[in-house]
């Protein structure tokens, strides 16, 4: 990965982002992609990068990923400062508890610690307990209520602290590859089509979602917007080679081993064995899962918006979804990006798309 990529990447990974709060990761995307293509933001906040197409009745290509992180929102202060918080997304009640979080507020990052009471303290019965996310709460020191509230505010969002870490080989860990680990590979499609300089045979629109954690809002809004006639969402993809995962459940997914083509009732078969096709054209290893149903990705509201699109997931595989340690194979992300931006180029009408 060359040194400019992997230095946007660490930038947006470290930008706090949960849901409704994601315009710190925002505002990087759009710096990042803005010499390559004409950029836009809605109401929503979700951004839009644009690269005109050539041709006669040429196909709208949407390619989406969400910038959005699960995280904390401030919900009560009590007399002694201590600070009661609720979940953005889907957040496990077991991992909280003595972390170090970060709260973002109008002044500035506060730190603070999720507090625990210790196990000597503990019956046998409660220390099989998990506790409750609304009956956890945040010391970040002050003596009392009136301290905290003048550094902190009912509303203010919340993350993990939590830094870019190199592992072996090419693994890397940070808290929100999911799904910045998508956003990054839109943004590397719009860098490498633009500087390749050669027009394509789609209208492509490049989209950083927002709101994807709590209901697919801005992925709905965002296909409304665009209308594309063809949809690729970039998603991250649970991996099964870590101990504790059956592969019963999500089928056999490895880090390092290519990205992921999902097959189902969320996928049109014809882009799926577009995509399959220049994968083996290219050299491009890739894995394959099943679901039978409406996915849980931005793929489900693009397919379904106004009269239908053409859609399909490029998924990329993690390790420990949804916790401060998501782990991926950076090779797995510049595998995704090439897929993608080949897949592009091959693309002739709408409606080669048609299951007929």
């Amino acid at each position: 990965m060359r040194k400019e990529s992997i230095m946007f990447l660490e930038k947006l990974l470290a930008a706090p982002s949960p849901s409704g709060y994601e315009q710190p990761a925002q505002r990087l995307f759009r710096e990042y992609v803005a010499p390559y293509c004409q950029v836009s933001t809605d109401v929503m906040g979700n951004v839009f990068g644009f690269i005109p197409g050539q041709g006669k009745d040429r196909p709208k290509v949407m390619l989406v990923a969400h910038s959005d992180e699960i995280g904390l929102q401030v919900k009560y202060i009590n007399d002694k400062g201590f600070i009661y918080f609720s979940a953005i997304g889907g957040v496990d009640a077991h991992l909280t508890p003595g972390k170090v979080v970060n709260i973002h507020t109008a002044g500035g990052t506060i730190a603070g610690v999720v507090g625990k009471r210790p196990i000597h303290l503990m019956d046998a019965k409660d220390r099989d307990t998990v506790v409750k996310i609304d009956a956890q709460y945040i010391d970040i020191g002050a003596k009392d209520k009136k301290e905290a509230h003048k550094l902190v505010r009912v509303g203010d969002c919340i993350t993990f602290s939590s830094s870019f870490t190199r592992l072996q080989g090419d693994r890397v860990a940070s808290r929100g590859f999911d799904d910045k680990a998508g956003c990054f590979v839109v943004a590397e499609v719009l860098r490498m089509l633009a500087a390749e300089n050669k027009r394509l045979p789609v209208d492509l629109y490049g989209v950083s979602s927002v709101q994807e954690e709590i209901g697919l809002r801005g992925g709905t809004t965002s296909s409304y917007t665009v209308n594309p006639d063809i949809g690729i969402c970039v998603e991250v993809d649970f991996a099964t080679d870590q101990p504790d995962v059956e592969r019963k459940h999500n089928g056999d997914v490895a880090l390092g081993k290519g990205p992921i083509l999902t097959r189902g009732a969320n996928i049109n078969n014809a882009l799926f064995e577009l995509l399959y096709d220049t994968a083996l054209k290219e050299k491009i290893s890739v894995q394959l899962t099943a679901n039978p149903r409406a996915t849980g990705t931005d793929a489900n509201v693009m397919q379904i918006s106004r009269g239908g699109t053409a859609t399909a997931l490029v998924k990329l595989p993690l390790r420990y979804m949804h916790t401060p340690v998501e782990v991926v194979s950076l090779g797995d992300l510049d595998h995704a990006a090439d897929l993608i931006s080949a897949t592009l180029k091959r693309i002739k009408s709408c409606s080669e798309f048609l299951p007929i």
